[in-house]
């Protein structure tokens, strides 16, 4: 008799975008002044350099788990930063954005939808540069990376966790 059931499906690698694998240095000024101009920071996000350490830990972690993507980016930058995972030869994956009126924090956003995944997947680690994030997913139990290979602007930890649009 044949076992016909499906294998196991591959544990996730998570990974976050901005900080982790795009590098949004540049675009940072956008976030300095007042009013924030969140239009000016998610168009530019195009030409984001793609940060080395972060591509190549989920080139490295594809080999042995399905990579997916959680951003703080709002939905309405979707066809832009498929686009821009694309062009950076990443691995193919689902990617969870931020629906575009949802301004809560990412440690509660993000950790809402690991918890999500968490129910029908295993997830071998979360690769996050937001401590906050990285924190409250330590809490809950995930194994987390943190990507310290960059430092984000104050007006960018700020906006993450005050404004909720990244």
């Amino acid at each position: 008799m044949t076992d016909r059931r499906s294998p196991a499906p591959r544990p996730l690698a998570v990974f976050d975008l901005d900080g982790t694998l795009a590098d949004s240095a540049h675009r940072q000024h956008f976030l300095e002044r007042r009013p924030r101009d969140w239009n000016a920071f998610f168009a530019a996000a195009t030409q984001d350099p793609p940060l080395a350490e972060g591509v190549a830990l989920a080139l490295r972690r594809a080999q042995d788990c399905e990579v997916v993507y959680l951003t703080g980016r709002p939905e309405k930058c979707r066809p832009d930063t498929l686009g821009w995972l694309s062009a950076q030869g990443l691995p193919e994956g689902r990617v969870w954005m931020r629906r575009d009126n949802d301004r809560r924090p990412a440690r509660v956003t993000k950790l809402e939808i690991l918890r999500g995944l968490a129910r029908d997947r295993e997830i071998r680690v979360l690769v996050d540069d937001d401590a906050l994030v990285c924190e409250a997913a330590e809490r809950a139990g995930f194994a987390v990376v943190r990507a310290g290979w960059t430092t984000p602007s104050e007006a960018l930890k700020n906006a993450q966790e005050r404004e909720g649009l990244t």
